[in-house]
């Protein structure tokens, strides 16, 4: 019998089960899926948690692969409304670290035991000083489990609790963009249609997401022709309409791009009342979902588990169970939780059509908002600086 058993594995999953296992503690990883996902929608890695993971060497295996992006800027009507320096922040890691989902899986697999595929949990009960889980391959037992499953795993805790689900949907796609000279920035373009943002990926990259209306076609051909307009209404805004180029400033021009696949996706919000019930503990997606826009929700996954994991460590090498520490992480992550589903209200809010009153008044508010002085409160909030996880890996193990 293992000593804990993660259920779900994503990036929250293997980080979970791989500390653990860091910390000396014999896991079982399962997961529903009978292969990796393929999709990806987190692609931003943020300071707190490249501090939090650089004593295990995940952050240097993380590096090897990303673009570190040191700056943001907000543009509208072909000018820019200010911009974000993330380099200039107090922080070890003073970037987000933007790369695939995939390549942060592979490197999270490293230190992670081999997951157990193809395994759905149906239901889970307490037997003594174990959880026992019913699944469709037969009954698991452990002293500790740990659901990093999404909502799946949520309704085995919280049963019928539901996320509200925002009017807004998203187009998104990754694309080549030849000769791009803004390599370190990040670019969220507001127009009256609404937002179309723009992340640097590696080899020459870059991930697009755009406001989509809410009702539209979702098959592929309909989403790839909206996400074409959309980038060419872009390009037509820069008074270039025969090619796609995102002008930011003198040294940042985004030439050409071709679309690839394009997905669509809407947004929830739901902090769930508590993240453990006993020997049960609920993190990740299964605790909590943003809005991916803003892009923190896989980062808010991640400080849970690099938190919870040296407590559970603790309980299991000493059979004792800490219970002030464990409701402080509770209470501590379903905080920055909280921050966190503010901060990408605040984002949708911004990102939706506008008219053209009310377009101005946005305009006003960003150049407010991105002045001298706010400007840094600002680039803190996006770097996940109010997160509880920001104080507590401050800097990294060893460090002083």
């Amino acid at each position: 019998m293992p000593e804990v058993i993660v259920v779900g594995a994503g990036p929250v999953g293997l980080l979970m089960a791989g500390e653990l296992r860091r910390h000396g503690v014999d896991v079982e990883l399962l997961e529903q899926r009978t292969e990796p996902s393929p999709g990806t929608r987190a692609i931003g890695v943020h300071p707190p948690v490249l501090t939090a993971l650089e004593g295990s060497g995940i952050t240097e295996g993380l590096l090897e692969h990303a673009v570190r992006v040191g700056h943001g800027q907000a543009r509208s009507r072909g000018r820019l409304l200010g911009t974000v320096r993330f380099d200039r922040l107090s922080a070890r890691f003073p970037f987000v670290a933007t790369l695939p989902q995939a390549a942060t899986e592979a490197v999270l697999a490293r230190s992670a035991p081999e997951p157990v595929r193809g395994v759905r949990v149906t239901g889970l009960a307490s037997v003594g000083d174990a959880v026992q889980l019913s699944t469709d391959a037969g009954e698991r037992h452990a002293p500790l489990v740990v659901l990093a499953g999404g909502a799946r795993s949520r309704h085995l805790v919280h049963p019928g609790l539901q996320a509200h689900t925002y009017p807004d949907r998203y187009l998104m796609t990754d694309a080549e963009v030849p000769d791009d000279d803004s390599r370190a920035t990040a670019v969220v373009h507001l127009t009256e249609a609404g937002v179309l943002e723009s992340f640097p990926l590696p080899g020459g990259r870059r991930r697009f997401v755009a406001w989509d209306p809410p009702g539209a076609a979702l098959d592929a051909p309909a989403r790839r022709g909206r996400m074409e307009q959309a980038l060419a209404d872009r390009g037509a805004a820069t008074g270039r309409r025969a090619a796609v180029r995102e002008t930011t400033g003198d040294d940042i021009t985004v030439r050409e791009t071709t679309v690839g696949e394009v997905t669509g996706f809407a947004v929830r919000r739901l902090v769930a009342p508590t993240m453990r019930r006993g020997r049960v503990f609920i993190v990740g997606d299964a605790a909590h979902e943003v809005s991916p826009i803003g892009g923190q929700g896989m980062n808010l996954g991640l400080l849970d588990a690099v938190a919870l994991a040296p407590l559970l460590a603790a309980w299991l090498h000493t059979g004792v169970c800490a219970e002030a520490d464990l409701r402080r992480w509770e209470l501590s992550r379903m905080r920055s939780a909280r921050r966190a589903a503010l901060l990408a209200g605040v984002n949708l809010r911004l990102g939706r059509p506008a008219t053209p009153a009310r377009d101005a008044l946005r305009r006003c508010g960003l150049r407010a908002m991105l002045s001298p002085g706010a400007r840094e409160l600002f680039t803190r909030a996006y770097a996940m600086g109010f997160d509880a996880g920001a104080r507590t890996w401050s800097r990294p193990p060893g460090h002083g």
